[in-house]
């Protein structure tokens, strides 16, 4: 396969803006694209292949470099001369033959295919850290290695249908006559699959709102909150809003939906999604201080809490987060998870649910943080049923979901109780792993 110069120059640069500029690929992907809007489909997929491949399996590739293991995360020691190697490597394990080139490093494909033979810890071969590849272990023990290999699997395209305007047959109807071949997704009702990976944001389809790009697992979350039309329903870590404009779906867009988060440009986002999905009980605000859970205290009948975490199981629509995490990070993430749960869980009416939910594989972020909570909570909640997905089962990304029921007989002083001041920002399709503490003036309630 024959690479212009150009491309590859690109590549390394882009690459350098990803390990050394601490860039999310996708982002560095897409403003590539919009530099060079001549390219055509071949040079596209280049491209994005390229760096998506060298981010997912960027360890590796170094150690198939030849270069010292220890300095792969050191910004400070990956020059352009290494980026170049590492691509090397990755073009030389895909059988491809290197462009002929006098100026650039000497990479002999006979080295890097030997170093492909030889002994590699787990984690090398598996291109992670050693602290994920500790933690996995512990947590996770003999289901670790096959969760580890399915998280550097590319990941599927799903699509879940806006019932609000079509049904799945016809929105296979539609796209197939734009030229895309979907599938149905088992067990997922609003579910399909693109059977061949493209951009959908430009379709006809996609812009009547007809669908949203949604993970098939993360597809399963609004249902298991049970919202029926007429309730009124939070979904207190709302971000872009996905999983909000799900719940007005299942809702027939009736009743209230109130979408919160600290971010006014995510709620942006979300105003002009509902917009083009016809959605219009939702109301997105702002969180501006500690006063929101005190004010909403006991106003819904159902809340959603997609807490912030580490993303662990959508590592494969996300590679390079693998790279940015720590396991500091983690662990104070853990203890925002449990803030919010004990803090946000007092928006419940008596007698309503809430889910708690990730996108993590983890105990420690999951399971463990509900049975934490109901130590606790035990005489005023009951725990009603857990969702696990993991990625090694299927094509789905991985995901937690508990739905917790308050007792119709708790207590009622929770409008009186002391709230943290720690909200969480995360939305459907970012970066899950943020969290920002604020202090302001509350003006969201539920009547």
């Amino acid at each position: 396969m024959k690479l212009p110069p150009h491309l590859l120059d690109e590549i390394i640069l882009s690459l350098g803006e990803v390990f050394v500029g601490k860039r999310y690929a996708d982002k560095v992907i897409e403003f590539t694209f919009k530099r060079h809007r001549k390219w055509g489909s071949r040079d596209r997929r280049i491209f994005a292949e390229s760096i998506y491949e060298c981010v997912r399996w960027w360890r590796w590739f170094w150690y198939l470099a030849g270069l010292p293991d220890e300095e792969h995360t050191q910004p400070e020691n990956i020059t352009p001369e290494r980026l170049w190697r590492v691509w090397a490597a990755y073009w030389i394990s895909n059988g491809r033959a290197l462009p002929q080139d006098e100026t650039a490093p000497e990479v002999k494909p006979e080295d890097v295919l030997k170093r492909a033979k030889e002994g590699a810890s787990p984690a090398i071969r598996a291109a992670i850290p050693d602290w994920l590849e500790a933690r996995g272990s512990l947590e996770l023990g003999a289901a670790w290695p096959a969760l580890r290999e399915s998280l550097n699997l590319p990941a599927d395209v799903f699509m879940r249908v806006n019932t609000l305007k079509n049904d799945r047959r016809s929105l296979r109807e539609k796209l197939g006559q734009e030229g895309y071949e979907t599938e149905a997704v088992d067990q997922v009702p609003s579910a399909l699959r693109l059977k061949q990976r493209a951009n959908l944001f430009g379709t006809d389809s996609y812009k009547a709102g007809l669908f949203e790009v949604q993970d098939a697992a993360s597809q399963l979350i609004a249902p298991f909150l049970q919202p029926e039309p007429g309730m009124r329903v939070i979904d207190a870590c709302a971000g872009g809003g996905g999983k909000a404009l799900h719940m007005a779906a299942i809702m027939r867009n009736k009743g209230r939906l109130l979408a919160l988060d600290i971010h006014a440009w995510k709620l942006a986002e979300l105003r002009k999604r509902a917009s083009r999905a016809g959605v219009d009980i939702i109301e997105a605000r702002e969180i501006e201080g500690s006063k929101t859970v005190k004010r909403l205290a006991q106003k819904a009948d159902r809340v959603l809490l997609d807490v912030p975490c580490s993303g662990m199981g959508v590592l494969r629509r996300n590679p390079d987060a693998k790279w940015k995490l720590s396991d500091v990070e983690i662990d104070r993430l853990i203890a925002l998870q449990a803030e919010i749960l004990e803090s946000y869980s007092r928006m419940v009416a008596p007698g309503g649910k809430l889910v708690y939910a990730t996108c993590s594989i983890l105990p420690s972020e999951n399971e463990r943080q509900v049975q934490a909570f109901l130590a606790k909570h035990g005489e005023e909640w009951t725990l009603e049923e857990e969702l696990h997905r993991t990625p090694e089962t299927g094509a789905f990304d991985g995901f937690y979901a508990a739905r917790l029921v308050r007792k119709a007989a708790a207590a009622t002083t929770d409008a009186t109780s002391p709230v943290t001041d720690e909200v969480k920002t995360p939305n459907d399709e970012e970066s899950p792993h943020q969290s920002v503490s604020t202090e302001g003036k509350e003006h969201t309630e539920i009547e």
